[in-house]
């Protein structure tokens, strides 16, 4: 049964999500984090560019493990914080690239850098095609840049990548 935003309002859809939380906590099992997940279906208008970000193709592996590192400064994402309680920044970065981002199937040609136009990062997105679908495989922006609106415009950008590809969906989950 799919959940939706509003499970916890409605007595059936409550009752299947609580029952199968129990039982994953008989387990041992802990709820980290809940995330949305979005979808974009073939055929929805993509948003233009917004032209206050310049994109540019990320530059190698070094770079999007510094890219990486730095937006785990003052992160909310769950996952990232309970990486961040036993291991560094740069570990937790390169754990996460190593155990997700080097395994997608996408083309790296695919990744973007978002910048101003001076060419300072603001942050990065990697659209990326997973087992299953193609998805917004990271996005994130930099603190010192967060706050402005830049991650719609970075949002965009990937997924204008991937409707490009005329998938049939994208999938995003964003973390809390």
């Amino acid at each position: 049964m799919p959940q939706t935003p509003d499970w916890r309002e409605k007595a059936e859809t409550r009752r299947v999500v609580e029952d199968r939380m129990t039982a994953l906590e008989q387990t041992g099992a802990r709820l980290l984090a809940e995330r949305p997940r979005f979808e974009r279906r073939q055929g929805t208008p993509v948003a233009p560019p917004y032209k206050r970000l310049v994109f540019r193709k990320i530059r190698g592996e070094d770079e999007v493990l510094d890219l990486m590192t730095r937006v785990l400064d003052g992160t909310l994402d769950a996952h990232s914080r309970d990486d961040l309680a036993r291991m560094s920044a740069r570990e937790a970065a390169i754990r996460h690239y190593e155990d997700e981002l080097a395994h997608d199937r996408s083309l790296r040609d695919w990744w973007r850098v978002a910048a101003l136009p001076d060419g300072t990062p603001v942050g990065f997105v990697t659209p990326a095609r997973n087992d299953y679908h193609p998805v917004i495989g990271y996005l994130a922006v930099l603190p010192e840049h967060r706050g402005n609106g830049y991650l719609d415009e970075i949002l965009a950008e990937g997924t204008r990548i991937l409707a490009a590809q005329e998938v049939p969906r994208i999938r995003a989950a964003p973390a809390p």
